[in-house]
């Protein structure tokens, strides 16, 4: 397949043109409109135009509109790629006959992704089993591990690992996918080997594999906010048969969000591969003052977290509300860590307290948080109604209660997450005029709960991890949503 990118910038083209190659296709490049309408006569017809917005000598949209109106060309498929935000220019580029609209920053799924949606692009060759590397100092555990993921057909295991020494010298040598780490070990421990193994391998997922137990919890908040991306609970006794039943349930499915093969993923709320692509961000006027923060997060929040809440929650003068999806013990310990970061008051939040001013609060593991306006102030509400979207804490119940309390001046951010929690509380916030605000796919562990977000047009912007609490801290100083 051959296509054409149209980018004024070199390093953008060059970039584009290896995740298409990726994709099998042959790339040619232009540096602007007139570039592009005076090389397509002396190439081979193209597949695929892509189209930056913003050039010099011919701009994006008229592109588009010379290619439409040109029998020769108007049957192209083109793919407008640009970092543009401004809702206005990005309709005027699909009214021109863009086909496709894909951000900038982009990553490789998101094009293939916008290339299925317009029906581009070759046929996904059949899967290649997920590689996994077991790092336990239990010999009982490395066993059954590596037995019940074996036993699936999408999962080989790559090796195992006595300890994390042991564990950096097999990443070398087995290239495994993911790999799952045990806390404590001899020689080297697992969040002593995380954290090398960051340096050396920033992407390559790690789930944490901890004792259930107070001890357990805070060394696996340690790992996961040093950079893990998830963590699963060991199984404590029980029959072999019930033991391998929880791994199958609990840790294969994080495996396969982490490690994404195909479409996989789309029946548990994944973003999946053939997904429509997200609706451009729509920056609404601001309406009222923020008067609350609420924050969602699931798979890679603690991390998230601590690069999130410190950029805006010492100066918020409003309450900043957060649900991390997490059993007990472990949202007490994410709270100390976090407030041991951003050096403010952070903590578990308790039923019936009054909320301050730039106070943050966590929803405690295993049950759910709202808010409700009283005679004396807004007040927490905890309970242990049923799960939402599998989840006890769920972001639904606390947007969907924001909204009834602070209508308009509610602020939601929604953050890296597996599932769609958050989606219909962001719905609620949204109709009571309030805004929200989620990360971008790039920087997300799984696109998961900010993509569904995203892609239902609820997002008035889609920002990098880096970038999102300057933005909070930009709306609440200009007091407007």
């Amino acid at each position: 397949m051959n296509a054409l990118i149209v980018d004024d910038s070199k390093p953008a083209r060059t970039i584009l043109a290896r995740v298409l190659a990726g994709l099998d296709f042959h790339c040619c490049e232009a540096a602007n409109g007139q570039e592009a309408l005076d090389l397509l006569p002396r190439i081979e017809r193209p597949d695929l135009v892509t189209i930056n917005l913003h050039m010099p000598v011919m701009d994006g949209i008229e592109l588009i509109g010379r290619l439409r109106r040109d029998p020769s060309w108007r049957a192209l498929r083109l793919m407008m790629v640009s970092g543009e935000q401004d809702q206005t220019r990005i309709a005027a580029a699909l009214a021109a006959g863009a086909d496709q609209f894909v951000a900038k920053p982009f990553t490789a799924d998101a094009i293939a992704r916008a290339l299925a949606g317009i029906g581009v692009g070759r046929r996904p060759a059949a899967a290649a089993p997920i590689r996994v590397l077991v790092v336990d100092d239990s010999a009982v555990i490395r066993s059954v591990l590596a037995t019940t993921l074996a036993g699936d057909a999408g999962i080989t295991v790559a090796g195992t690992a006595a300890d994390g020494r042991q564990a950096l010298e097999r990443i070398a040598a087995d290239a495994p996918d993911i790999v799952l780490l045990d806390v404590e070990m001899p020689v080297m421990d697992g969040i002593t080997a995380l954290r090398e193994l960051r340096r050396l391998r920033p992407r390559l997922p790690v789930v944490m594999f901890s004792s259930l137990t107070e001890r357990g919890a805070k060394a696996a908040i340690d790992a996961l906010v040093s950079g893990a991306n998830d963590y699963v609970a060991k199984p404590k006794g029980g029959a072999p048969d019930e033991v391998a039943a929880r791994i199958r349930a609990e840790l294969v499915p994080k495996i396969r969000q982490l490690v994404p093969r195909g479409s996989a993923g789309a029946a548990d709320g994944s973003v999946p591969a053939g997904a429509a692509p997200a609706a451009p961000p729509i920056r609404r006027p601001p309406r009222e003052a923020v008067a609350a923060v609420v924050v969602a997060v699931s798979t890679g929040g603690p991390n998230a977290l601590a690069g999130f809440l410190p950029g805006f929650v010492a100066t918020a003068g409003v309450p900043v509300l957060v649900v991390q999806h997490m059993p007990p013990m472990f949202t007490a310990h994410l709270a100390e860590r976090l407030a041991r970061i951003c050096g403010i008051d952070v903590r578990e939040a308790t039923d019936g307290e009054l909320l301050r001013p730039g106070r943050v609060l966590l929803a405690p593991g295993g049950r759910h948080m709202k808010v409700n306006r009283t005679d004396t102030g807004v007040a927490v509400v905890l309970s242990d109604e049923p799960p939402e979207n599998a989840c006890r804490p769920a972001a639904d119940p606390l947007f969907r209660s924001a909204a009834t309390v602070w209508g308009g001046g509610t602020l939601g951010v929604v953050l890296t997450g597996m599932g769609r929690d958050g989606l219909e509380g962001s719905r609620s916030i949204v109709a009571a005029g309030g805004a929200v605000i989620v990360q971008d796919e790039f920087t997300s562990t799984i696109w998961g709960m900010p993509g569904h977000v995203a892609r239902a047009g609820l997002a008035d912007a889609v920002l990098p991890l880096s970038q999102l609490g300057a933005e909070v801290a930009l709306r609440l100083k200009r007091r407007g949503g």
